[in-house]
């Protein structure tokens, strides 16, 4: 052993490492709470606040359009600055606009909360692997990183346990302002507990980068969710997809040109990032478009509430806790290679056999497929993520758990707006003959329930019944349609994030030498597993 990594593990830093996890974990939670919390609440914002079903796509949307956008310039800005001082300026950001949404009276206001609560995310989620990779050695860093996944794993089921309590016996407002006690004991803790580390050599903020990146996400994400709505050839839809397309040419080329990128291209052309990167996106992909869509199936279709919603999220959490925690174990012994790919294939095989779910499907049978479902994602997730890191040199730690984050962001955007989009177009197609062979059913509530399942629900409640039962049915059957076109979508995302990780992901990670205890990352550009 070396005498700076001798000195090193003599260090404040490294004895309280572990103290370290538990705060960042904490800051972690918060934000992923705050995706999954709002989830149950969906229903309850359309009802409170009128909102249309695009509305509520944009109010998850604009929070991670916020985020997506802003990650790399914040993972940056933490690199130059501090990364501790940066996750605590992130957290009062995101309690300040907690309180903004929590007062919000209306859709708009509310997406408007939602975007700055974005803009906190951005600065709280590349700090937190930033300041991993900087306080655990190479050997330990896969555990770290498990450990980090699992709590993400324990805020899916939080988040909606949380938001379903808060709802019932509160109001809507409280799941945000819930974030403000959590944001103040992570600033609190992390003042004693979360050591700054930065870049040594810091590259200036690249100003255009930043706007054409963000510009290339909004149009992607908006053209995305009209496509629902307006239909996949309308010019409209095209146009704003092919502009997305060529804004993001623009952002490769510029990325390629200046001297300070906020993403350095040649990353790239290490197969364990890209690789790496791939496998986050489609995860991201699956995993915010499925929790979208199971809220509506739980409470619409199959009419649970809130709480009884967020309970019924519990084996997700627990299956991506568990695949997360012990993946580290599974990769020391098959190599990541495997561990990724598998993962891919189950998560294929489990959305098959979602997509012939039923609207009275039993929740046992729903349960069992969805902790199976979530422990093959938890097994993509934290070794995917350890790939990424290991590729980026330790001064730009923050850049590359930023690549993460956005990573896991732009997939989440894009799957909410397509698979969202898929349900919605398959439902329309579907509801449009159904509510002409219902008689009697005025036209002002023919076009109230074309809109979504929703829509249709709640006003199938206050219909008499002769005409609530074959409504709600109609807006049932066309929910499930839609349900099984988006479990063939996500296999096959699954799939070819197999062939990508079996053809590409180097098996292993560089072995760990006596020169290499201190915590350090692999070249950016040789560095393989």
């Amino acid at each position: 052993m070396t005498q700076q990594a001798n000195d090193y593990r003599q260090s404040r830093t490294y004895k309280r490492r572990w103290w370290t996890l538990a705060v960042l974990s904490l800051s972690i939670l918060i934000v992923v709470i705050d995706n999954t919390i709002l989830n149950v609440a969906l229903p309850t914002l359309q009802r409170e606040l009128g909102a249309t079903g695009a509305e509520l796509q944009w109010i998850v949307d604009a929070y991670i359009l916020a985020f997506a956008a802003l990650l790399l310039t914040m993972g940056a800005l933490g690199d130059r600055l501090g990364r501790a001082h940066l996750l605590k300026a992130g957290m009062l950001v995101f309690g300040a606009a907690s309180l903004g949404a929590a007062l919000a009276g209306s859709a708009e206001h509310l997406i408007a909360a939602r975007v700055v609560m974005g803009i906190g995310a951005a600065m709280i989620m590349p700090a937190t692997l930033a300041i991993i990779t900087n306080v655990f050695p190479r050997e330990e860093r896969g555990k770290a990183i498990g450990m980090w996944g699992a709590m993400n794993g324990a805020g899916v089921a939080l988040g909606p346990i949380l938001g379903g309590v808060l709802i019932e016996h509160f109001d809507w407002s409280a799941i945000f302002l819930i974030n403000i006690p959590i944001a103040v004991i992570a600033i609190v803790a992390g003042y004693f507990l979360v050591p700054n580390s930065s870049d040594p050599n810091p590259r200036r903020l690249d100003i255009v980068g930043t706007v054409v990146s963000t510009a290339t996400l909004s149009v992607l994400v908006f053209g995305l969710i009209k496509g629902g709505d307006w239909g996949w050839g309308n010019p409209t839809v095209v146009g704003l997809l092919v502009g997305a397309v060529a804004l993001g040419a623009l952002f490769v080329l510029w990325e390629r040109r200046t001297t300070s990128p906020m993403l350095p291209i040649p990353l790239f052309n290490n197969q364990r990032f890209s690789a790496g990167v791939a496998s986050i996106s489609s995860m991201g992909f699956i995993q915010f478009g499925i929790a979208f869509g199971f809220t509506l199936y739980m409470q619409f279709v199959q009419g649970y509430s809130a709480l009884d919603t967020g309970i019924r999220f519990l084996p997700i959490a627990l299956g991506v806790a568990l695949g997360s925690g012990t993946s580290h174990r599974r990769v020391a012994r098959f190599g990541t290679k495997w561990v990724v790919g598998v993962g891919f294939v189950g998560v294929a095989l489990l959305a098959i056999v979602a997509s012939f779910w039923q609207a009275d499907t039993p929740y046992w049978q729903l349960g069992l497929v969805l902790f199976a479902f979530a422990f093959f994602m938890g097994n993509v997730i934290a070794p995917a993520v350890d790939s990424v890191l290991g590729a980026v040199p330790e001064a730009r730690a923050g850049v590359g758990s930023a690549m993460n984050s956005v990573s896991v962001q732009v997939g989440g955007a894009i799957g909410i707006a397509a698979l969202g989009s898929a349900i919605s177009s398959v439902y329309a197609s579907r509801i449009e003959p159904a509510l002409a062979a219902i008689p009697n059913l005025p036209a002002e509530v023919v076009e109230a329930a074309r809109d979504s399942v929703g829509a249709a629900m709640t006003i199938a409640s206050k219909l008499p019944d002769a005409l609530a039962r074959p409504l709600a049915e109609a807006a049932s059957n066309g929910f499930m349609d839609g349900w099984q076109v988006m479990g063939f979508v996500i296999c096959g995302v699954a799939l070819v994030g197999a062939a990508l990780v079996f053809a590409f992901l180097p098996p292993r990670h560089l072995p760990v030498v006596e020169t290499s205890d201190v915590p350090e990352a692999a070249d950016p550009v040789k560095g393989g597993d």
